[in-house]
């Protein structure tokens, strides 16, 4: 075998390796050993020990070399060295005890240095323990022992307006808690809340941080025994993470688990998670809601103030109460039967509803009556009124076509025209204004909304444009959309914010031929709302708030959704206002009894008062909704009844 050979067979393949061992130092040993001890908590404790072993092996023959050395136990005379007054001082300041022989000192130096390293290294071991736990709470990632508490899971935008209404519907428990489960850091989280959700009064806000997607995080929830979980969109996942967290809860806390409200976007993956779990998932689409509300608050200056005040838990809500006498009696019989609350349908004990039926409808047994009232205890039956007022409903006015300006646009954009087409008279128009570095063309080609007529330019954003726009037609409305597809939702706002202050701009100039005309504005992050409110639009509605108001509803009371679902959607029952003068003669003083036996007749449930000149300059303003039966109103013009009807 030649030299080459044989290096080669033994160097790649022998069992000798062509470069020599690295030699590795004693210290180096010990160094590694003792840094793997310090992961290990039983590893700590035993090094500790068997050093504490080897070390009193040590001293014990230290000890005996010293005692055989007679020079180091030789007692000190009676005259003091100066040596001995400075170890005297010197031991002091060590905490020794002044020994009085070289031996002794020897020993004395040993065990303070011996007890000084052990002592250190223990404490040392402990803080580091400490730091390591703190950061862990500090994290979020201890488990959560409190019940009955509501469990958000997510992070969005919505959490803000969710936990301030929270705080007020639980405002009457004792401690009301809420847990925000999310994948985001804890300090992140709470400062935010602390900063945008505001003042919370005594609800408790617990943050957690882990994944939504993982069983074993979502566990530390304590889903289980909450009273009710909301499951929000991140906005980024999608619907995808929304199903993943719903899986994770049932995978904790079985199929009977606290009813769930989950943000969805598609109306499929929500037919199919209610179906799957029995309904205890219950679906709000949010953009759905908000192309809804959209499309309400564009038909009528103050109806979107009045689905918020249906929505928020300030002021009025929707309630179930047992129909109790009025069983066997007509839906008509029921409207005047409750002084303090406004009666708008019932449901049957099949869970059939049936909102604004007519007033001839016989109530069923085991029906429950839906009304709007301040709280569940101020729905008091007060007795079945007869009170006559079929020769005083005036005819309603038929309702002119109507142009309508949009200005900006988003995925968004359709549902809200969609909805609000189905309002529109016949031979009404729909312009849309779109920059075309935010909205492509081929967006907007071919977008049809029934029989409306739509047409679109895609433009620069001069203003020059909008004017030219502007001028062809005096519109009877404009919409103003976020670009909620082409940029942040800050961007988007500032986007609207521009538009607005440009529109009313125009309004202003006398130089062209623009005229003044009502604005409606959708505002994505409430955050912003006092500076929509300065850039002046006539009705705003704020995205955020609106699917924030509604999940918070449905978290606290499940089984209103449907009752949402069918005012909200254009086909049969809604919220309307209608003029006061259909009902009485301008000037003439009525009670609202009066106005809802008025509203009977016509086939409308009356739930509210409008006043006009209390909104002039804020639209928000002058909403009276479920005014006492005893209270009284003078007519004016401008007034408005509000109504739920099926046209």
């Amino acid at each position: 075998m030649t030299d080459t050979e044989r290096d080669f067979g033994q160097g790649s393949f022998g069992g000798e390796t062509a470069a020599a061992k690295k030699k590795v130092s004693l210290g180096t040993r010990l160094s590694s050993t003792f840094d793997n001890a310090l992961s290990s908590k039983k590893r700590f404790v035993g090094l500790i020990f068997i050093a504490m072993i080897i070390l009193a092996f040590v001293m014990t023959g230290i000890q005996a070399l010293i005692a055989a050395a007679t020079f180091l136990n030789e007692a000190p005379g009676e005259n003091l060295t100066y040596f001995d007054i400075f170890w005297a001082s010197f031991s002091k300041i060590l905490s020794l005890g002044g020994e009085a022989t070289w031996g002794q000192r020897i020993i004395g130096v040993l065990y303070w240095a011996i007890a000084i390293a052990v002592t250190g290294t223990v404490i040392g071991f402990i803080t580091s323990l400490i730091q390591q736990t703190m950061a862990r709470l500090g994290k979020g990632l201890s488990p959560v022992v409190e019940s009955g508490h509501t469990l958000i899971l997510g992070w969005s935008p919505r959490v803000f307006p969710i936990l301030k209404e929270l705080s007020i519907a639980k405002s009457s428990e004792a401690n009301p808690v809420v847990v925000v489960f999310a994948d985001q850091a804890r300090d992140l989280m709470e400062e935010q809340i602390a900063s945008r959700a505001g003042d919370l009064g005594k609800l408790k806000v617990i943050t957690r941080r882990g994944s939504l997607s993982n069983p074993a995080d979502v566990a530390r929830a304590n889903a289980g025994e909450a009273s009710s979980i909301i499951v929000l969109d991140s906005d980024d996942a999608g619907d995808a993470g929304v199903v993943t967290t719903v899986l994770a809860i049932r995978a904790n806390a079985g199929d009977n688990h606290p009813p769930v409200i989950a943000e969805l976007d598609d109306v499929h993956t929500a037919a199919t998670l209610k179906s799957a779990t029995g309904g205890r998932v219950r679906s709000v689409r949010s953009q759905d809601v908000i192309a809804r509300v959209t499309a309400q608050a564009a038909r009528q200056p103050g109806l979107a103030s009045v689905i918020l005040d249906l929505l928020d838990f300030e002021g009025n809500e929707l309630y179930y109460a047992a129909a109790g006498e009025l069983e066997g009696k007509t839906y008509g019989d029921a409207l005047l039967a409750f002084d303090d609350s406004a009666v708008i349908g019932f449901q049957t004990k099949t869970g059939e509803l049936s909102l604004n039926p007519d007033a001839k409808t016989k109530i069923p047994a085991g029906a429950k009556i839906i009304v709007i009232s301040e709280d569940d205890s101020t729905i008091r039956f007060t007795g079945v009124k007869k009170l006559d007022w079929k020769t005083r409903v005036g005819k309603a006015k038929a309702v002119p076509a109507q142009n309508l300006l949009v200005v900006g646009w988003s995925a968004m954009g359709r549902a809200v025209l969609g909805n609000l087409a189905e309002y529109l008279p016949k031979g009404s128009s729909i312009t849309i204004l779109a920059r075309n570095q935010f909205v492509a063309a081929e967006e907007l080609k071919d977008i049809t909304f029934g029989d409306v007529k739509v047409s679109y330019s895609n433009i620069s954003g001069d203003v020059a444009e909008v004017i030219a726009v502007a001028e062809r037609h005096h519109y009877d409305e404009i919409i103003v959309l976020g670009y909620r597809n082409a940029m942040t939702r800050v961007e988007a706002d500032a986007q609207t914010l521009l538009t607005m202050m440009q529109m009313n701009q125009l309004f202003e100039d006398d130089s062209n031929k623009v005229k003044p005309t009502r604005i409606v504005a959708e505002i994505l992050d409430s955050s912003l709302l006092p500076l929509a409110r300065v850039a002046a639009a006539d009705d705003l509605v704020v995205s955020d708030v609106l699917a924030a108001l509604l999940i918070s509803q449905l978290s606290q009371n499940p089984t209103i959704a449907p009752v949402f679902e069918d005012l909200f959607d254009a086909d049969g029952a809604a919220i309307h206002l209608r003029p006061v003068e259909n009902y009485v003669p301008v000037g003439e003083k009525v009670s609202f009894a009066e106005f809802v036996a008025a509203g009977r007749a016509a086939g409308q449930s009356v739930i509210g008062y409008r006043s006009a000149s209390a909104g002039k300059d804020d639209s928000s303003k002058g909403v009276s909704l479920n005014p006492s039966k005893n209270s009284e109103f003078t007519a004016a013009a401008g007034d408005s009844l509000i109504v739920i009807a099926s046209e």
